[in-house]
């Protein structure tokens, strides 16, 4: 069905914020998947602080002009699905990564993070980074093995010393 020009401004005005404040974006091809399929990815996309959208590539390319999401002009041909990270960059990948699982159909072209076109194939690059609290814990378990250890050594030393001074 046309758009009303009007209706065309919106959409571009509304793609345009939405990009804005991105940290990465995710384009995606959902032909053939079925709607229930795509209504429980949308439901697990506002849980995860993800907004999906999905557009007319010459409203995308219009809407991402002038941004650094610019770089996916190329991948905009066919039905395009935008996906949109604001809490975390991997939130997007990840969540079309484990859609992808499930559904063959499901296809994503390409990401894009600070200003850098990733390939679909390289879609595990922004998948796997660890998410603020996977971070945290992280280097928290480093801090304890290093504490630890350290604490370990201290002891020893002090066993050693105590062994010394009874010879």
């Amino acid at each position: 069905m046309p758009l009303a020009l009007e209706g065309k401004k919106a959409i571009v005005a509304e793609v345009s914020e939405a990009a804005k404040d991105a940290l990465s974006v995710v384009v995606a091809d959902s032909r053939g998947v079925a709607v229930s399929a795509m209504t429980d990815l949308r439901k697990q996309a506002r849980e995860n602080g993800v907004q999906i959208r999905v557009v007319r590539n010459t409203l995308a390319r219009r809407a991402l002009s002038g941004t650094p999401w610019e770089i996916l002009d190329e991948t905009f041909s066919g039905p395009t699905m935008l996906a949109f990270s604001y809490d975390h960059p991997g939130a997007a990948a990840r969540l079309f990564k484990e859609f992808g699982k499930q559904q063959k159909d499901f296809e994503v072209k390409a990401l894009a993070y600070e200003g850098e076109l990733i390939p679909a194939a390289d879609l595990d690059r922004l998948a796997t980074l660890p998410t603020y609290d996977e971070a945290i814990a992280k280097l928290m378990s480093v801090m304890k093995e290093a504490s630890a250890g350290k604490l370990v050594r201290t002891l020893a030393a002090l066993r050693d010393q105590k062994q010394e001074e009874a010879a």
